[in-house]
């Protein structure tokens, strides 16, 4: 909301020295987000007058238009002679009053203005448009053409009010009142102390039976509808200086006097209003639910077809507006036309004016159906003052008979749904309970009433929460407006006291773990939003079938291609190593430590919380329950050079066996050696594809899969060729690990190492006879080291050598060559059966 300051004094009498700083900061102090402060015409300086054109000589020979003028300024230029000016712009004729910048002056920017020679003629000053002025976008391209009415010589920058402050709000949902001048008002009020005078005060003429017909069918949807009628208008008349430049000034771009009255009425009462031309209604308005596959072309000119939760204003041909959204182009004020022949001027001469008050939820989801956000929308969704309606028709209807020249009908039509007003009780010590501040029972009152609530009561309090302000919902709504007007920064900073004995749980420390270990072997961690779309499944190449492809959605989620929350970590991070590669890194090593998210067997619905009290233990339980399964995972990415080449050697690129190791890495810090298997699963290459186990109590259990990504996955997220990836559940790595992970143990007594080759099939992993000889060798066996692979004819076809260095030692003695010997025979017996191996030359 952009208010600016001259129109902000009509309401508060500031002192004059204040500036729009010093209200930006009680404003700030107040709660409200005051982002910047504007300084209009900063730099300009004059003389800048009103002028009017005497001659127009069309210069030849150049390749654009070129006029050369002469323009009556009075004795602003000193001599009281016409003054010369060479021009551009075509939208101006002899006769017609334009702004003229004399030498000696300098526009905003800290452009200065002198004589100069150009095309041929000498150029004493500037006729400006309004972007050299820094007036904004006026709806119009040129040379700012003045109304007649206006004297030569007139100050230009006082007339155009060019020298002003604007302060920029962003306003927060709860505070939709400020979406208005007058709740900007309001609160400048109270910040400092002064009374306000409320433009909502009118005098406005009660409902009578000769008003326009109006028809709610949904007094739900639609509580309060104002109508009033306005005839005579002059369809001649065009919004003066003033109007025009308070609209510009906050941001809105001026379009015809109907128009710009009722955008200025809503900016001045936060009331948004709606003018038709009533000659294009055909009959009586209405108000109902729209029926599916009705039609409406808004006034953005775009043809939509309504659902049927869509509130729109009807007459007795359809559809003439989407409630609280936009208004129909088949009724919108029509723009005067000329007759070229009879030169008499025909236009919008009738106007019904429309204010009404909406169902926020209703307009707010009918906005975002049809991805139509508009000033009045944006209003409504954050709650719009019902009673403000008819003052607001009553000040559009004044504007229309002071600018245009109109008189208003005696009819008034107002619907007045059923209403009740909203009061909360509330302890008068509760704002110091909440703030831990003694308020007292008079400044809660005090401040409470200058909100606008009206106070009942002593130690308890009975509060009538004033229309405005529909946030107002309970009293902690009610200790923070207390709070925020005492100031926020006059509450103590206490810092709170953690109970001893309470450290990180074993989750959060094998997390850190992980992440240290991982960033020691070259990863970096990137962090990804947690949400996904269906069509990153389908990329990944999941199965229609596949647990990960049944997700949670988001009711309301920041993006409808990302709807859901995540179940893998890959696809954020796969985008995330694609941003990179396309920015030039080109060797990655990427991880992420993070929360998927699984629905639940049996849904449940979570209560509604207290906010007053700690929940009960069944209340937390039940609350628990209703939320998705969430696992932690960690994944690894991985593309480009894994060791670089340089004066030490060759470089080598990453491939399958480094993420099968950072698998590893992330196992031992959990204490868990894994068992890993040739594997198929999804995204991955099915011939460098590894699934990783865990085995417990001689249970195996899946935890993830490493390897290769797949070609297709590759070339569907656009990823460097020979991408490698690593998904594990870090939960179900912890479980598994829990009570095993222990001191290491060192040992005085030497080593003994055996080497064995054995050679297997080709399809058999070399991880696998790993395990398997693991497994056989028994206690003594302190490591298993795979140090050559062989493959030739001397072998034969579809086998393998697979060279292995095992280390055996004992924690109390020195080992004999036989109990060595002994245990690696029994290691190489159990690859054999289990894996198929044969000592190599046996």
């Amino acid at each position: 909301m952009r208010v600016p300051l001259s129109w902000l004094r009509e309401y508060v009498d500031l002192p004059a020295s204040e500036t729009g700083r010093d209200v930006q900061a009680r404003l700030v102090s107040a709660g409200l987000e005051v982002e910047s402060v504007e300084q209009l015409g900063a730099g300009l300086k004059g003389p800048l007058v009103v002028g009017r054109v005497l001659t127009i000589e069309e210069l030849e020979g150049f390749k654009k238009p070129i006029r050369f003028c002469t323009v009556d300024v009075g004795t602003a230029n000193g001599t009281g002679a016409p003054q010369e000016i060479v021009c551009g712009a075509r939208n101006f004729a002899v006769g017609d009053k334009v702004v003229v910048v004399l030498p000696g002056a300098e526009l905003p920017g800290g452009f200065a203005i002198a004589e100069r020679e150009t095309y041929g003629r000498v150029s004493r000053g500037m006729i400006c448009s309004s972007d050299e002025l820094g007036m904004g976008d006026d709806g119009t391209k040129g040379i700012i053409v003045l109304p007649p009415e206006h004297e030569v010589g007139t100050d230009a920058i006082e007339l155009l009010e060019l020298v002003d402050e604007v302060l920029d709000i962003a306003v927060t949902p709860d505070r939709g009142y400020c979406l208005s001048l007058r709740g900007v008002a309001r609160e400048t009020a109270t910040a400092y102390g002064l009374p306000l005078r409320d433009p909502a005060l009118l005098d406005v003429p009660g409902p009578n039976a000769y008003g326009y017909p109006v028809q709610v069918t949904d007094p739900r949807a639609c509580d309060r509808f104002t109508a009033r009628t306005v005839t005579g208008l002059d369809p001649e008349a065009r919004s003066p200086i003033w109007l025009s430049r308070r609209l510009q000034k906050a941001g809105m771009r001026p379009i015809s006097l109907a128009v710009d009255i009722t955008n200025y009425v809503m900016l001045e009462l936060g009331q948004p209003l709606h003018a038709y031309d009533r000659g294009r209604v055909d009959g009586p308005l209405g108000v109902r639910r729209a029926t599916p596959g009705e039609k409406l072309t808004t006034l953005d000119g775009v043809q939509r077809v309504l659902d049927a939760e869509d509130l729109v204003i009807t007459d007795d041909r359809g559809p003439i507006g989407l409630a609280g959204v936009m208004g129909g182009a088949h009724t919108e004020i029509a723009d005067p036309v000329t007759d070229p022949s009879t030169g008499e001027v025909t236009g919008t001469t009738e106007v019904v004016v429309e204010a009404a008050h909406f169902d926020p939820v209703t307009v707010a989801r009918a906005a975002r159906r049809h991805k139509l956000s508009s000033e009045a929308s944006r209003r409504f969704e954050r709650g719009v003052d019902p009673l403000a309606a008819s003052a607001a028709a009553q000040r559009t209807v004044d504007l229309l008979i002071l600018l245009a020249g109109g008189s208003a009908d005696a009819g008034v039509t107002e619907f007045i749904g059923p209403d009740a007003p909203h009061t909360i009780r509330i302890s008068a010590d509760h704002p110091d309970q909440v703030a831990g501040v003694t308020y007292g029972r008079e400044t809660v009152v005090r401040r409470l009433q200058e909100v606008g609530c009206d106070v009942y009561g002593q130690d308890e309090l009975i509060v009538t929460v004033p229309t405005w302000r529909p946030d107002l919902t309970d009293p902690n709504d009610l200790a923070e407006e207390v709070i925020r007007l005492e100031g926020y920064e006059n509450l103590p900073s206490t810092l709170p006291r953690p109970p001893a004995g309470r450290g990180l749980t074993d989750r959060q420390r094998l997390h850190r773990r992980v992440g240290r270990a991982l960033a020691g072997a070259g990863y970096v961690e990137a962090l990804n939003y947690p949400f996904l779309g269906e069509r990153a499944l389908d990329q990944l190449g999941l199965t229609a079938d596949d647990p990960d492809r049944q997700v949670v959605t988001l009711v309301n989620p920041l993006s409808d291609e990302e709807p859901a929350l995540r179940t893998t970590l890959l696809p954020g991070l796969l985008a995330t190593l694609r941003r990179n590669d396309g920015r030039g890194s080109h060797d990655l090593a990427l991880f992420e430590t993070g929360l998927v998210f699984h629905p639940r067997a049996e849904q449940h619905t979570a209560d509604r919380l207290p906010v007053d009290h700690r929940p009960t233990d069944e209340q937390i339980v039940s609350l628990t329950s209703a939320l998705p399964v969430q696992p932690r995972h960690v994944a690894v990415v991985l593309a480009g050079a894994r060791e670089q080449a340089g004066w030490w050697g060759k470089g080598r690129p990453a491939d399958w066996a480094d993420a099968v190791e950072a698998a590893r890495t992330v196992a031992r810090e959990a204490g868990v050696e894994l068992a890993v298997e040739s594997g198929r699963y999804g995204p991955w290459h099915p011939g460098r594809c590894a699934a990783l186990h865990v085995v417990a109590d001689g249970v195996k259990t899946l935890i993830g899969h490493a390897g290769e990504l797949h070609p297709r996955v590759v070339k569907a997220f656009g990823l460097p060729a020979r991408t490698c990836a690593t998904e594990l559940n870090l939960d179900v790595l912890q479980q598994a690990g829990e009570g095993v992970l222990q001191a290491p143990r060192i040992s005085t007594f030497p080593v003994a190492t055996q080497d064995v080759a054995l050679v297997v099939d080709d399809e058999v992993p070399a991880a696998f006879v790993e395990h398997q000889l693991r497994l056989g060798a028994g206690p003594l066996l302190e490591d298993v080291r795979l140090f050559d692979v062989y493959t030739g004819d001397q072998l034969g076809a579809g086998k393998k050598s697979l060279a292995y260095a095992l280390r055996f030692r004992a924690a109390d003695r020195t080992l004999t060559v036989e109990e060595a010997s002994a245990a690696r025979d029994a290691a190489v017996a159990h690859a054999a059966e289990a894996a198929g191996a044969v000592l190599r030359g046996a």
